[in-house]
């Protein structure tokens, strides 16, 4: 007996000694292709964070303007317990948005770090995966804003994984000589360069932290969502990920693509062409005073000095390579990369928006009237029916009805129409019009970016004083959006049901205060840019809407 006691005792040591604990992280070190990692416990000990992760090579010296190289190897155990350094940026203009977007570290050309908060026990749990790509106008901020914190997510049972990549002049400087060094005769685009290898390293090391890399999103805000939408588009990113989430932002607008001169293009440009970009980067060079071995000069610049030099514009261009065609065409012909996606905007988007508040809230009746007929010609009519403009408060009302409609609705309804026509995949929208609370609540409504604390449950983002409403909202939409991640569908228990797109139906999850579906929102204006588009010059065919 004495000795069947004994057994019995150390059975049970032994059980214990092996079993998971309840709420436990992850175990260090975990190896990944370059070496082994040590992370740092979240505020919930059920989470683990892994923050300044390389996933390329510093891009500097001969590396300024090429592809991502892979990260270098290291021995032992590499600390990733601090954010790395931001990309290198200028200071922003202090608006409402730009307050929450700006850095607080240090930036430097060596950014290309990702994060990972993990509530995984093991490297065998295998759990979805979602992948931020963060907004700025490819200008500014960085994977690491407070507001990107993903613990709040990671505790819904998914691994979030936040990226920098090259911002400006860094991410998208074009010359012939970069096309001419390059073995597929393509120059810019490094910015999207840095995001695919950053998907890439997702795929070959998520599984350690107890990832699928087969349960991939890659989800966005602002210029985020252009990015997401860009790499549903883009073949050299085909397979590494299965869902996708825009939040504000596409790239359907024909207004945009056919170098409409409209008070939006600036913030906005269309998809260049490569040799547009190259004239963008002769305009550099010779800002620069450059000759000779322009290559070797650049490179030898400062990046401090760069970094201050306009002529540039930040935008993805169709290079052939990274972009063979432009997102518009490659989802008419349905050459898209076919995923389950969830896409919307919110109802205010021109407030806080970099020149937009200031210019509306200025507007007049007649003003409004004017430019109306300057921009749309023939079609200003139509236009003020569906954005009428009777007295000043009705044409500020109107003016902010149209930016959205214009730079943001309609694209993320085009987007939702030609998935829906050309691919396979369900497609979820929405329409987020919950206002935050506090004394901007009636002027700004629910602005760009606003959504962003309701997603990831941050309400530290803003300094608004965020209710019992707020909270609730917040964790349904934290529940919608990782309920995707994991099955490719929003709905779950406790929610209510959000439908994917019909096209007749026209119909979104409305974010307000309580979500619901709704059919047909901002309709008169979004059917009055169908109209106007079509008669854009350089209008591609695509699959229309009936």
């Amino acid at each position: 007996m004495k000795n069947l006691a004994q057994l019995i005792f150390l059975l049970i040591l032994f059980s214990l000694a092996i079993a998971p604990r309840v709420g436990a992280a992850i175990q260090d070190p975990v190896r990944v292709e370059q070496g082994q990692l040590s992370g740092t416990d979240g505020i919930n000990p059920g989470v683990k964070v892994y923050r300044g992760v390389p996933y390329a090579a510093p891009p500097v010296g001969d590396l300024r303007w090429k592809p991502p190289q892979p990260a270098a190897k290291w021995t032992g155990v590499r600390e990733a317990k601090d954010f790395s350094k931001v990309c290198m940026q200028e200071p922003s203009s202090q608006t409402l948005v730009n307050k929450a977007l700006t850095p607080s570290q240090a930036v430097s050309e060596d950014c290309l770090y990702l994060n990972i908060w993990t509530p995984a026990k093991s490297p065998s749990e295998k759990l979805p995966v979602m992948v931020w790509i963060h907004g700025g106008g490819y200008t500014m901020s960085s994977g690491s804003l407070v507001g990107y914190d993903g613990e709040h997510l990671a505790g819904k049972g998914v691994i979030v994984v936040t990226i920098n990549y090259r911002l400006g002049i860094f991410g998208f400087l074009a010359l012939p000589e970069l096309a001419a060094e390059s073995s597929h005769h393509a120059a810019g685009n490094y910015t999207l360069m840095d995001i695919i290898a950053a998907l890439q390293w997702v795929q070959k090391n998520i599984a350690s932290f107890g990832g699928d890399p087969g349960k991939v999103t890659v989800f966005g805000q602002s210029v985020g969502s252009f990015t997401v939408n860009i790499l549903t588009a883009c073949p050299l990113a085909k397979g590494l990920f299965q869902r996708a989430i825009g939040e504000s932002g596409a790239n359907f607008s024909e207004a945009l693509r056919a170098g409409s001169t409209g008070g939006n293009a600036a913030d906005y440009p269309p998809m260049l062409t490569l040799a547009d970009a190259e004239a963008d980067g002769e305009k550099v060079v010779s800002k620069l005073g450059i000759t000779g071995d322009r290559l070797k000069a650049l490179r030898a610049e400062p990046a401090e000095k760069l970094a201050h030099t306009s002529g540039v514009r930040s935008w993805a261009a169709v290079d052939g390579w990274v972009m063979p065609q432009d997102v518009w065409t490659i989802y008419a012909e349905g050459k898209q990369n076919d995923v389950y996606t969830i896409e919307g905007n919110v109802a205010k988007e021109a407030a806080s928006y970099i020149g937009g508040t200031e210019r509306i809230t200025k507007m007049t009746a007649a003003g409004f009237a004017a430019e109306a007929k300057q921009r749309y010609g023939d079609f200003a009519e139509q236009f003020l029916k569906a954005y009428p403009a009777t007295s000043d408060a009705e044409a500020i009302a109107s003016a902010y009805g149209s930016f959205r409609d214009e730079r943001f609705g309609w694209d993320m309804r085009t987007w939702a129409r030609m998935q829906t026509k050309t691919g396979h995949k369900p497609i979820y929208r929405y329409y987020f019009s919950h206002v935050p609370p506090g004394p901007q609540a009636e002027e700004f409504g629910a602005f760009h970016t606003s959504e962003i604390a309701y997603v990831y449950g941050n309400f530290n983002m803003y300094p608004f004083p965020y209710g019992d409403t707020d909270h609730r909202l917040s964790e349904m939409m934290m529940s919608y959006w990782t309920n995707f991640a994991k099955t490719g569908d929003p709905n779950g228990p406790g929610l209510p049901k959000w439908s994917a797109y019909d096209i007749a139906d026209d119909n979104v999850m409305e974010f307000g205060d309580q979500p619901s579906m709704r059919t047909h929102v901002n309709q008169a204006g979004l059917d009055f840019f169908d109209a106007y588009h079509a008669t854009l010059p350089a209008q591609p065919a695509w699959p229309g809407t009936k």
